[in-house]
């Protein structure tokens, strides 16, 4: 849908991303923001905005393997933890100046053990598909404890955790809070691009048709088993590039940082944005993220006010705000966050014919 008296006049046009001379100027602006950000934030503001685009790449993987096909996810949390241990182990051993093609290496790890654990959907579905993927969560963080004892040797360096250096690329480290921001947002921009166009992708299209009706969709030619078990692989290898970040961001790593908790709120951004959407993915993520940062100001002023409650009430208040914003937005926009963009858009684009 273009802007009243706005036509496409190719193809090519027509399957753009960017497609008005305003959408241009808007996304010139996005960078331009993304660029000077860091120099007006202060260094909280940056720590916040790092770990949202690193939670977001995550958050993308799970919206091809459960906005698109379907396929109910509760181990992305462990799965990240695959690459970040996979990219710190290797850059520990080769060196940081091997980041670039560990990168993705981590990725294809995690990618392969999201097809281990995404095996299951071959035979199950729904609830059944959902308690073995929780079963990664506990099987790989176990794994990631215990194998130093099993091999014999320092690998992981199990519960005491594992330091990991700066990430460097073409000799440039990056060694501190605003060097990673970039890097991420980088990442970020790339994963936002890969997940919009595998949307739009045959490939995105029979991801839908196995979410919708995996019958009608093995009828009309596709390769369902073939298709759910690329959606696990794609969807992970986003994790595993949001946990190599992760473990370059936080330099030290531990079992403890990835928890089931992340998994399932992970879950909640994509309900809040808006399952099958890129741009849900987008602003439910960010959604949560302003929400956690309300509440971490919220909870002092709720202490003072409420003296026989804890001094500490934040982890408790972000949980109890956290799962009700979730139950509101399934009982009064189970379509998300950009489902009510889409309808905003609708009527300013076709006004005055908005009727």
């Amino acid at each position: 849908m273009r802007p009243t008296g706005t036509y496409d006049t190719s193809y090519a046009r027509d399957m753009a991303i960017v497609r008005t001379p305003l959408q241009w100027v808007m996304l010139a602006v996005f960078f331009a923001f993304l660029i000077a950000f860091p120099h007006f934030s202060g260094e909280y503001g940056l720590s916040v905005a790092t770990l949202t685009g690193i939670t977001l790449i995550a958050v993308f993987g799970l919206h091809i393997t459960t906005g698109l096909a379907g396929q109910i996810n509760l181990g992305q949390s462990a799965f990240m933890a695959v690459g970040a241990y996979t990219s710190a182990i290797l850059t520990a051993n080769l060196g940081a100046e091997w980041f670039l093609l560990v990168l993705p290496f981590a990725g294809i790890m995690a990618g392969v053990a999201g097809l281990i654990f995404g095996a299951p959907s071959l035979r199950v579905k729904e609830l059944y598909l959902a308690m073995a993927t929780l079963a990664a969560q506990f099987i790989i963080i176990y794994i990631i404890l215990r194998i130093d004892n099993l091999i014999g040797m320092k690998l992981t360096g199990g519960a005491l955790g594992f330091l990991v250096p700066w990430a460097s690329i073409g000799g440039y480290v990056f060694d501190s809070t605003m060097a990673i921001y970039y890097l991420v947002a980088g990442m970020v921009v790339i994963a936002g691009l890969v997940a919009r166009n595998i949307t739009r992708s045959r490939v995105g299209r029979a991801f839908i048709a196995v979410r919708d009706n995996d019958l009608a969709a093995e009828v009309m030619g596709v390769n369902i088993y073939g298709y759910k078990l690329l959606a696990f692989f794609t969807g992970c290898f986003f994790a595993g590039i949001a946990g190599a970040l992760w473990a370059h961001y936080l330099t030290y790593l531990n079992p403890d940082q990835f928890t089931l908790k992340d998994s399932v709120w992970w879950l909640g951004m994509l309900i809040i944005g808006g399952m099958g959407s890129t741009l849900g993915a987008v602003m439910g993520t960010v959604f949560f993220k302003l929400l956690d940062v309300l509440t971490y100001y919220i909870s002092p002023a709720l202490s003072a006010a409420f003296p026989q409650l804890p001094t500490n009430i934040y982890f408790a208040v972000s949980l109890v705000v956290f799962s009700l914003a979730i139950i509101l937005f399934l009982i009064f926009e189970p379509r998300g966050l950009s489902h009510r963009w889409g309808i905003f858009k609708a009527s300013y684009r076709l006004w005055p014919y908005s009727y």
